[in-house]
């Protein structure tokens, strides 16, 4: 289970560092909760398939790097750095920061 454990770890780790930008005003909980669903999916998936689990949350990046790519796309927002930031809030539903108005 340790590699799993890694795996997860690196995938959070990576995610959040890389993708904080896009989830500004997203509430706490709801992060927390999506990432302890995969946790406990790849964790349960393991006492399944042994080692075969860790397919789930490598698997899992891609339909939601296609979603967001096409998203982006569909909405006018750059889908590397969230711009222009006034359209990419607006289409969220958050408020813009003071600073950036």
């Amino acid at each position: 289970m340790e590699i799993e454990l890694i795996t997860l770890l690196i995938i959070q780790t990576v995610f959040i560092s890389a993708f904080g930008r896009f989830e500004l005003e997203t509430p706490l909980i709801r992060k927390l909760v999506k990432w302890l669903i995969i946790d406990g999916i790849t964790i349960a998936l393991y006492f399944l398939v042994g080692h075969w689990a860790i397919i789930f949350p490598v698997l899992g990046l891609v339909p939601g790097t296609i979603y967001h790519f096409n998203w982006c796309k569909k909405n006018g927002i750059n889908p590397f750095n969230a711009t222009p930031m006034k359209k990419y809030y607006k289409l969220r539903g958050w408020k813009l920061p003071q600073d950036e108005t």
